[in-house]
């Protein structure tokens, strides 16, 4: 009777066992799936900072272009505001 006994609590103590080790696999498993989320995201951001300073770079050049533009026309007027434009936009 007592070697019945021994064996339920064996498989009692193997299905918990397993069932434990189940449940920690499906939380690292969850774990990673965060990660490569994480990860996911982190590129996407840095992708689109990379285009915003793309943009702003563009930006900076054709209010350059404008500047020197309205400059070559009346060389006796400067746009202060608009060279400060453009010095903001390179120091981004």
């Amino acid at each position: 009777m007592q070697a019945i006994k021994d064996k339920l609590q064996d498989m009692n103590a193997m299905r918990k066992a397993k069932a434990d080790a189940k449940s920690e696999e499906k939380v690292e498993k969850e774990m990673a799936k965060t990660r490569v989320e994480v990860a996911h995201e982190v590129r996407l951001a840095r992708e689109a900072e990379a285009e915003m300073e793309l943009h702003v770079a563009k930006a900076a050049e054709k209010a350059e272009k404008e500047i020197a533009k309205h400059n070559s026309h009346s060389p006796h007027q400067q746009n202060d505001a608009a060279a400060a434009t453009a010095t903001d936009y390179h120091q981004h």
